[in-house]
């Protein structure tokens, strides 16, 4: 993929961002629910993965969020049967550190082996020469985990003195972890589980929108109690619209430098949440969504 990029279909909500010297548009797309059941093995309609994500490019999805350990292997495998040659205006981002074992986990793979096999599947995944942007996924399946980064970074930092990767990030990481990575070398993007009832990252958005970097969230609705989600789905019914819709407007609306990815194997969900991130919220919409992360 070229650096030379193109504005998004004004189809999109949100504008742009710059990941680092790549211009990708704030409404992206996340590959993972294109895998099967689990994040586990081949999707069942083959042609219908292939579809969305072409679709996807079509609209003027610039960001394509994947991972080598989805399937495994598999979302990296349909985005090149789908995609390639790609356009010289889409990047991908994808995320190492983690692979699958046979009962479905995610158990690290943070070794400078592990790393460099990893980063060498992506390349021959995507049929790529050199990877847009590669996250370091850090914690476990519940979530950040404190500790240095600091041998597994240095890792993808030799790599990308190779020419194997041209932008690097972090994911599922603490803010001391953030910190860490960008005292070692640039990055260009952080992403972690962050939401309307999940804002403990707050401050860590607002200080890296002052560095120019952006934050991925993902899991829009994950986390949510029951009383949560019925004043989420409150605000939804006034508008007439879904509380998918509602949490993706409020995070566009929340900081600039937010980049959204969601998910979906299907082409009419894919127009569903784009319609529903360019959501117009209110002064008072804005004011009630803000309560739900202390409705517990």
């Amino acid at each position: 993929m070229s650096e030379t990029t193109k504005t998004p279909s004004p189809t999109l909500p949100g504008g742009t961002w710059t990941l680092g010297d790549l211009t990708v548009g704030r409404f992206g797309y996340g590959a993972m629910q294109l895998a099967g059941p689990g994040v586990m093995g081949p999707p069942a309609d083959h042609a219908g993965a292939l579809a969305v994500l072409r679709e996807a490019a079509a609209l003027g999805i610039t960001h394509i969020d994947t991972a080598g350990a989805y399937g495994p292997r598999v979302t990296n495998r349909l985005i090149r049967a789908a995609l390639h040659p790609y356009a010289e205006s889409l990047h991908i981002v994808t995320k190492v550190g983690a692979v699958r074992d046979e009962q479905g986990g995610w158990p690290p793979a943070r070794r400078p082996e592990e790393l460099r096999r990893a980063v060498h599947e992506n390349l021959e995944d995507l049929g790529l020469d050199t990877l847009d942007v590669v996250l370091l996924r850090l914690g476990d399946a519940q979530g950040p985990r404190p500790g240095s980064l600091a041998e597994p970074f240095a890792t993808l930092i030799e790599l990308r003195r190779q020419g194997l990767i041209r932008h690097l990030g972090v994911s599922n990481a603490t803010p001391e972890q953030v910190a860490e990575a960008r005292a070692m070398a640039p990055i260009v993007a952080v992403q972690n589980m962050y939401n309307l009832a999940h804002r403990q990252d707050d401050a860590l958005i607002d200080e890296l929108a002052d560095q120019g970097i952006a934050y991925v969230p993902f899991f829009p609705l994950g986390g949510f109690t029951p009383l949560q989600s019925t004043t989420l789905s409150t605000v939804a019914d006034a508008l007439n619209t879904t509380p998918t819709s509602i949490a993706l407007a409020w995070l566009l609306r929340r900081s600039p430098n937010i980049l959204l990815i969601p998910g979906t194997s299907s082409l009419p969900h894919l127009h569903e949440n784009i319609t529903g991130a360019a959501l117009t919220l209110s002064a008072e919409d804005l004011t009630e969504l803000d309560g739900i992360d202390r409705r517990r």
